[in-house]
């Protein structure tokens, strides 16, 4: 079936400006994902899945200037013990970067062995990507795959003594890099993975995960800061029996922002968690897409988004739980808020459910409101200044994502950045 000639135009014009990597164990999977987008085309406002954000900036041949950040406030996570991966505007800063050696992980970069004709992450490289576009398109992570010039290879064999952090700086007011990761746990291997930056004017990621049996993969991420900036990023996961993937992502302000988690539960007994916290002020527009599906019996999944928006903010949620027939004693839960400290702000909400096995436990609630003038009205009675009062009320709403994080450092942290947010916008 053609495409829309406008779809057609902007595929065609957004491909033009690109150039396919050739040669190497990636080839084939490469231009397989290219294959995809042509017969996908870009994103636009009629599609199901983007009727509530306009993909125009992220499909455009060259992406909107977008000033680096200039404040002088420390990074997330700078005072965990990690080994440090850096990448400025898509490219490896080996300077800024720890020796990529630890203990039980094997940790290499994809443009440096991708010209070999065989590595481990062949099998994973654009597989799991390919098997999230059904039943929903997702063509900017198939143009991820297709022309991807970077990213981290990570096999976790064992667990390493500390966690592995990717951190991204932008430093050109043009930059548009596209990072595709792969993480393998092995296993009853157990590992943390840490995102931190703003990669570039526009930006956009694809991280592939294959966890197996009884492995473990904590994944917590840090967004924002720029305000000029926007990005797309896709995380796909598969769950072997008894693995557990847990994902947080905390977003701080951004222009436009679309974050899509697709995992699939393929062992029994697996469980997910997929957390969000996003505060964003002005012009400001973030997009939460979650795509989870239930393939084998006595699995758990969570999703638990919660957004603060002001000053004309726009945040958008869309889950979907999919429980398939054989997936019995399935237990999923969608909770999707927003806390709204204007009347300009909107918060847009697609939450869904479609079970085909008939014992299991699956609800959603999906709320956006005011803040509590009960609870403002009681913290104000006991001499706390309003604006004050109102920064505990929200950081109070979000800490149900926020618990979400095991590791008691990092939820730390990610409080503290969450309060010198509010603390510079009163």
């Amino acid at each position: 079936m053609a495409l829309p000639e406008i779809k057609q135009n902007a595929t065609d014009a957004r491909l033009a400006a690109l150039t396919l990597p050739e040669g190497g164990w990636s080839a084939p999977a490469r231009r397989a994902a290219l294959e995809r987008v042509q017969r996908m085309g870009m994103p636009w406002r009629r599609d199901e899945y983007w009727r509530f954000t306009r993909p125009e900036q992220l499909v455009q041949p060259v992406p909107p200037a977008a000033a680096a950040f200039a404040g002088a406030d420390a990074m997330p996570f700078e005072e965990i013990d990690q080994l440090r991966i850096v990448f400025v505007d898509g490219v490896f800063d080996a300077e800024a970067s720890d020796d990529l050696a630890l203990e039980g992980v094997r940790i290499e970069r994809l443009a440096e062995i991708a010209a070999a004709d065989i590595h481990w992450a062949r099998d994973l490289y654009g597989t799991l990507e390919e098997r999230g576009q059904s039943p929903v398109a997702r063509p900017l992570a198939a143009l991820n795959t297709a022309f991807a010039t970077d990213g981290a290879l990570i096999h976790v064999t064992a667990t390493p003594s500390k966690p592995i952090g990717i951190i991204y700086r932008h430093e050109s007011e043009s930059s548009d890099p596209m990072l595709h990761h792969i993480v393998r746990v092995d296993a009853g291997a157990e590992v943390t993975v840490l995102e931190n930056g703003a990669g570039g004017a526009r930006f956009s990621s694809c991280t592939e995960i294959d966890i197996a049996d009884g492995g473990k993969l904590h994944h917590v991420r840090a967004q924002g800061r720029d305000h000029d900036r926007s990005a797309a990023t896709h995380v796909f996961a598969q769950l072997g029996t008894g693995s557990v993937f847990k994902s947080f992502t905390m977003t701080l302000n951004g222009h436009l922002i679309r974050n899509e988690t697709v995992v699939e539960l393929t062992g029994r007994d697996a469980l997910t968690h997929i957390a969000g916290a996003c505060v964003g002020d002005g012009d400001f527009h973030h997009d939460d897409t979650v795509f989870i599906t239930h393939s084998a019996p006595h699995c758990e999944s969570r999703q638990v988004f919660k957004k603060v928006l002001r000053n004309g903010a726009v945040g958008v949620f869309q889950g979907k739980i999919l429980v398939r027939p054989d997936a019995q004693k399935t237990d999923a839960y969608q909770l999707s808020q927003s806390l709204m400290l204007d009347h300009d702000s909107q918060f847009l909400a697609k939450p869904e459910l479609e079970i085909h096995a008939d014992d299991v436990a699956c609800s959603h609630g999906c709320t956006s409101g005011a803040i509590d003038e009960v609870g403002l009205f009681y913290l104000r009675s006991r001499g706390v200044p309003e604006a004050r009062a109102v920064d505990l009320l929200t950081l109070a709403f979000l800490a149900e994502a926020v618990e979400e994080i095991e590791d008691e450092r990092l939820a730390a942290d990610v409080v503290g950045c969450l309060e010198g947010w509010l603390d510079r916008r009163r």
